[in-house]
């Protein structure tokens, strides 16, 4: 997924075909090592217009479509992108991908008429617009807002708009719906339907479903015919035989990173942070881990709050890494370490994804995420570089056959380098190498084209910097379980890429080892419970003495306690939901210590009572931070409540089924109400979405109904009045 950016100038492309001919070679991926050849670079466009002013750089730059992204994490960018690219290739029409936050609106309204405008809106946290979204929502509700016109109307305006959501939230896909019914209601016009991508099932079945009517329907309003366009690469590859290897990208997350200067550290300039503590949550002897995790932040500059989110940057999996790497006959030790350099042909259109000039392997270990579950469009467009008609075949079959890629790739978590592998008939439980594997002539400037860059891991902090102001605290389970098998592919280990990373990391800072996972007689088994990771990072930086580094970033969060500490708070987080709230009781542990100092004993009595509603499967294997909560409550002074559920070691209901946190709130049900009615309350609930989240807030509803003398319609109201004045806050996931 590839990361938010700045729009670069807005550049004309002045490359000839015949230029695009003497760049085949290494747009194939020539062995053969060579200077960069010179690319005959377009020059930007620069007739005086105002860089805020989308509507003259479109003029200018003779571009029809303007595809605007509301993205927090990168995918609503990822899909302008290629919209963009589909708009070309269809109809030979040239875009403007932009940020919203980085253009003015109030000439919305002088768009030409064989113009259009794309929104690809993503919908975040409880139905807020993405932080580069925020002001182009404001804009488009306001009805004191006007363009140029000087009304707050876009007569005629043709817009298209996709939306990202995840149907498990409440407010699904909200903003896109928000943005339809602006537009409409100031005289613009929708070509087509508007399309809604849900993440809880498949964003791209979703997407894939509703492009080719939209497609068509854009024909009509536009007056083009398909054809226009043709296929062409987004990248020039270049074996590089001449650079300093000073400057070129290692796995360096930044330019910053590479030549070692100070810096603000960020999402753009992540801090490779020491690990000073690593340690095991759940009882040994388990299937599953849990892990607390220190990130030493001293001297960097970095600050966070309670309720923040901290972004881990990993890499991808040494196994992985070879499987690609093999499959796209880049696996000898020279070739993987070629040094190459990327250029775009259309800068405006796509930008270089990573860093450059770097190497084959670090831009697949690093840069690009190889460990997501292949895409169905993306297996339908290599079937043409496939080694032999059976794996044609296959591949034709799992692109255009959504049943059979859903049984086959999306049920057997399968990743590109396997599905090639099996694809070609290799053997994908052995240590994949040249010899063993088929090598596919796939252009590397289509897997860079393809596969999205590698995202950060989000992780609710689960510590106070008011106890705790240099030392970040992660609370992380490790993502492991067995995919279904299928015809083609037998069940296999999936791992989460951040967490296994992590687990490496806490096992090397304690000298642990992974046992292998064998069979009788299999003398070449590969699996370990774990997979391996080159957590020594670029040029062996971020590993010591005794010591391991992480790059991170924090991500401001507004998750957070109420100022006033006489407001009672309840928090219902079961698992890792409690990660935030162990932050939420630290704050108030160490406000109290300061109190209880200034004004003695009784500093607290006035304060609001702190309840935590926790469950975990057995109080003997996973419950989190057993030991620590006794201590806070002596801290608190009888402020701080903790209620348990364990779901398999805990006692059960009258009818034998299990006790979980909604059934713990409902028994609290005269507590809660009355602590939310009279005493204004505030709740949080952080964990799961799907089932979690939502039996608590019928919980809730039936609580604050039937405190009011009504019946659950009402409560339900109550529920939402919550939501909207920022007293009932979720953090939660799918």
């Amino acid at each position: 997924m590839g990361l938010s950016s700045t729009d670069l100038a807005i550049l004309g492309v002045s490359a000839t075909a015949a230029g695009l001919y003497l760049f085949r070679g290494s747009l194939l991926g020539s062995s053969s090592s060579k200077p960069a050849p010179i690319i005959n670079k377009p020059a930007a466009v620069d007739d005086g217009v105002d860089p805020r002013d989308f509507v003259g750089k479109m003029v200018a730059g003779k571009k029809r479509l303007a595809i605007f992204y509301g993205s927090q994490t990168g995918t609503a960018e990822e899909y302008a992108i290629r919209l963009a690219k589909e708009a070309k290739s269809r109809f030979g029409i040239a875009s403007l991908v932009c940020d919203p936050e980085e253009y003015d609106f109030e000439n919305l309204d002088q768009l030409p008429e064989d113009c259009a405008v794309i929104f690809v809106m993503a919908t975040y946290g409880e139905g807020e617009p993405t932080d580069n979204a925020v002001q182009l929502m404001q804009n488009m509700a306001d009805d004191s807002f006007v363009f140029s016109n000087g009304a707050h109307e876009l007569p005629g305006l043709k817009y298209i708009v996709f939306g990202l959501g995840n149907r498990t939230y409440e407010h699904y896909n909200v903003i896109s719906k928000q943005i339809d019914e602006h537009l409409t209601k100031m005289g613009a016009v929708r070509i087509g339907e508007r399309g809604e991508g849900d993440d809880d099932k498949s964003m791209e079945e979703d997407y894939l479903e509703w492009k080719d009517g939209m497609w068509n329907a854009f024909a009509t309003a536009m007056g083009v015919e398909e054809g226009a366009g043709a296929d062409s690469p987004d990248f020039v590859v270049n074996e590089l035989s001449t650079y300093d290897m000073n400057k070129v990208y290692l796995g360096e997350l930044s330019a910053r990173a590479l030549t070692k200067t100070k810096g603000i550290h960020d999402l753009k300039n992540p801090y490779p942070a020491p690990i000073a503590v690593a340690r095991e949550l759940f009882a040994p002897g388990g299937d599953r881990n849990c892990m607390h995790v220190e990130f030493d932040t001293a001297g960097s500059g970095i600050t966070y709050q309670h309720g923040d989110h901290v972004g881990l940057w990993p890499s991808n999996a040494d196994l992985e890494v070879s499987r690609l790497l093999c499959t796209l006959g880049l696996g000898t030790e020279e070739k993987m370490k070629q040094v190459i350099g990327v250029d775009s042909l259309d800068p405006a259109l796509a930008k270089v994804p990573f860093p450059v000039p770097t190497t084959y392997e670090t831009a697949l270990r690093h840069y690009i995420d190889i460990s997501a579950v292949a895409s169905r469009q993306l297996l339908g467009a290599l079937a043409k570089f496939a080694p032999s008609e059976s794996a044609a075949e296959i591949l034709k079959k799992v692109g255009t056959d959504k049943d059979y890629y859903h049984e086959v790739v999306g049920n057997g978590c399968l990743k590109l380098g396997q599905v090639l592998q099996i694809a070609a008939g290799d053997d994908t439980t052995v240590q994949p190498t040249p010899e063993n594997t088929t090598a596919w002539k796939i252009p590397f400037d289509v897997i860079i084209s393809a596969i999205p860059r590698l995202q950060p891991r989000y992780y609710s902090i689960s510590s106070s910097p008011k106890l705790h102001p240099t030392l970040i605290h992660v609370t992380c389970v490790v993502l492991k379980y067995q995919s279904a098998p299928s015809d083609l592919a037998k069940e296999n280990w999936v791992y989460g890429v951040g967490s296994n990373y992590l687990l490496n990391l806490k096992m090397a800072l304690n000298k642990e080892t992974a046992p292998l996972l064998t069979s009788e007689g299999d003398a070449q088994a590969i699996h370990v419970t774990n997979p391996t990771y080159a957590i020594a990072g670029p040029r062996s930086a971020y590993a010591g003495t005794d010591l391991y580094k992480a790059p991170i970033h924090v991500r401001r969060s507004t998750f957070r306690l109420p100022t006033n500490p006489k407001s009672p708070v309840i928090m219902i987080g079961p698992g890792t939901g409690v990660a935030p709230f162990r932050g939420f009781v630290q704050e108030r542990v160490a406000l109290a210590r300061k109190a209880i100092e200034k004004n003695g004993p009784d500093a607290l009595k006035d304060w609001g009572q702190m309840s935590l509603f926790y469950g975990c499967r057995d109080e003997n294997d996973d419950f989190l931070y057993k030991e620590e909560w006794t201590n806070y409550q002596v801290d608190l002074k009888g402020k701080f409540t903790l209620h348990t559920a364990f779901s398999r070691s805990g006692p059960r209901k009258a009818d034998g089924s299990k006790i979980y946190v909604q059934d713990l709130v409902w028994n609290e049900r005269e507590h809660i109400a009355d602590a939310v009615l009279n005493q204004k309350a505030y709740i949080y609930i952080c964990g799961d979405a799907k089932s979690m989240s939502k039996a608590v807030e019928e919980a809730l509803a039936k609580i604050l109904g039937e405190a009011k003398g009504a019946g659950l319609e009402e409560g339900q109201k109550e529920v939402k009045t919550l939501k909207e004045r920022s007293r009932l806050m979720l953090d939660v996931w799918s």
